[in-house]
């Protein structure tokens, strides 16, 4: 049977899914689509291209369908299910966030949150610096997310009496209400 590019990257996305980035590589995509590498480097050519692939394929997650009116609201869904998009797969902020994919799928989440940023009245500079801020926001709270081993939550901070005071807030693990917090500040107008 032939394979394609789409095959190759949806192999790589299984891989990444099952056994996690460090496991994704060309010999263990040849191994489960049962080719030789030269079949998947002639669909791929080169490990970084691999990664934007499914850089764009991730994000290609994040409908931009029955969005909200008012920009505010767009803008923080178009947030939100980037966000979901990313934690959809085992590494996937790290796999995005390692890549400058300016591939359709990612054009278009960038494309669709610059115009809500746009028809919010911010200034071209605000609107690209924003997407910007945003975006690196959510994948950095979401990188944290996906690494944070479960039941870490003893943070020793040592002699450090500002880091103590707020301490309850540092060591507990509710992405959600930090990335809601976080989305609010960054389109505050």
């Amino acid at each position: 049977m032939t394979k394609s590019q789409a095959d190759v990257v949806q192999t790589a996305l299984e891989i990444l899914d099952e056994r996690g980035a460090e496991a994704v590589s060309m010999r263990a995509i040849a191994q489960k689509l049962e080719v030789r590498m030269n079949t998947v480097l002639w669909h791929v050519k080169t490990k970084a291209r691999l990664e934007e692939l499914m850089a764009d394929a991730i994000v290609a997650g994040a409908s931009l369908d029955g969005l909200p009116e008012n920009w505010g609201d767009r803008a923080a869904e178009i947030a939100r299910r980037y966000r979901q998009a990313l934690l959809a797969h085992r590494d996937g902020a790290a796999v995005v966030a390692g890549t400058y994919a300016a591939e359709p799928a990612t054009l278009d989440m960038a494309e669709a949150l610059v115009a809500s940023l746009l028809a919010g009245g911010l200034s071209t500079r605000d609107a690209a610096w924003t997407c910007w801020s945003v975006i690196y926001f959510v994948l950095g709270l979401t990188q944290e997310e996906q690494a944070l081993p479960r039941g870490s939550g003893d943070l020793v901070v040592g002699e450090r009496p500002s880091l103590e005071r707020v301490l309850p807030f540092l060591a507990e693990e509710s992405f959600d209400a930090r990335f809601e917090f976080g989305i609010a500040k960054l389109l505050a107008r």
